[in-house]
């Protein structure tokens, strides 16, 4: 059962970072390179008029996880509570750039907005690729000092930093060479994401451009992900192990790096959906990957005093997951109707699409 609940919540996080990836994408190239008001009108609407559904399923994998996974919920919950303070604002600013900028029609007014809805994605993504790192590299759970427990072994609380910046610090900050690569790479696969959300559903004058840009970043994800293998390597030998005794895991990485080689042609393709089905599977790929590499464990601990926190130790009782799987089924279905009417909905292109407030 506690493998089912895994399987499930995996699915809706992974969907999650695709619909709302687009968003934090197209705020990203709205930040950099959109330069005209049409293009930067077009490209807000790219991301105004799908953001309030992706993030429902962020809600609902947090719901999820409290519910199958309670003592991982509320061991993240603390432990992570100052950079998830900060994606909340981030969370704030995003969605209010977006729903703000058409309201005056002044020069300034809208500026401001741009900046907020831009910078926000930006951080965005560059945080919840920071968070996937701190999942990957591990905590110091039970706060351990000199050998000694401060906290119950579950929990943990992570500074923003430590003064070391290593992820090898017996006690690393939420922040450190580590994760900030893993970051960066989050913002350069969203950026990829984003610019191939745009492309297919506008008629922005960059599109072309940004075909070239999504080819050079690309080469900087390629660069980029080479280099985490080695240092993840460093910091944990091991870290291949689940591959090389469940073979048939390689399949998550195959989806990785098929979605990446599949870009290189992006500015061949003919139809806009491949390109967008590649970053897709670029995104999909790289959650799998990480999450299978460490399953069952779904954080490891820093410290040898505490163990990690897998799937069987964090999980509620038996009887508790038999009875939420019904419920858990039901919501499960309704999200990927929902996900279905409203794109359908809003098909095509979206360029001449009312956003509720338009300008004009």
């Amino acid at each position: 059962m506690e493998v089912f609940w895994y399987i499930i919540i995996a699915i809706v996080l992974a969907v999650f970072f695709v619909l709302d990836g687009y968003d934090f994408g197209t705020g990203i190239i709205h930040l950099f390179l959109a330069k005209k008001e049409k293009d930067k009108e077009v490209i807000a609407k790219a991301a105004g008029l799908f953001w309030d559904s992706n993030e429902v399923w962020l809600v609902a994998g947090g719901g999820m996880i409290f519910m199958a996974f309670p003592t991982f919920y509320s061991s993240v919950f603390s432990g992570f509570y100052l950079p998830l303070i900060i994606v909340l604002w981030l969370i704030v600013f995003r969605a209010i750039g977006l729903e703000f900028r058409n309201q005056f029609d002044f020069e300034m007014w809208k500026e401001i907005w741009d900046k907020a809805f831009g910078v926000s994605s930006l951080l965005l993504a560059l945080f919840f690729g920071i968070a996937l790192g701190n999942i990957v590299r591990g905590v110091n759970l039970g706060g351990v000092e000199n050998g000694v427990s401060v906290y119950e072994g579950h929990f943990f609380f992570l500074p923003l930093w430590d003064s070391s910046f290593s992820p090898l610090s017996e006690t690393p900050g939420f922040i450190d060479w580590f994760t900030i690569v893993i970051g960066v790479i989050t913002v350069v696969t969203l950026a990829i994401h984003g610019a191939n959300w745009i492309i297919l559903k506008t008629d922005s004058s960059i599109n072309n451009q940004l075909k070239s840009v999504v080819f050079k970043l690309n080469i900087a994800l390629l660069a980029l992900t080479v280099f985490s293998l080695i240092m993840w390597q460093s910091i944990n030998p091991g870290s291949l192990g689940n591959f090389l005794e469940r073979p048939y895991l390689i399949l998550f990485p195959l989806v990785y790096f098929f979605g990446l080689f599949g870009l290189f042609f992006s500015k061949r393709l003919q139809n806009d959906t491949h390109a967008f089905i590649f970053s897709t599977l670029l995104i999909l790929g790289g959650i799998t990957s990480s999450l299978a590499s460490l399953f069952p464990v779904i954080l490891p601990s820093t410290n040898k005093v505490n163990g990690p926190l897998t799937i069987y130790n964090t999980s509620t009782s038996e009887y508790g997951l038999s009875v939420a799987m019904g419920w858990g089924i039901i919501g499960l279905v309704l999200l990927f109707v929902y996900m279905i009417i409203q794109k359908r909905l809003i098909a095509g292109k979206i360029d001449k699409m009312d956003y509720g407030h338009s300008s004009e």
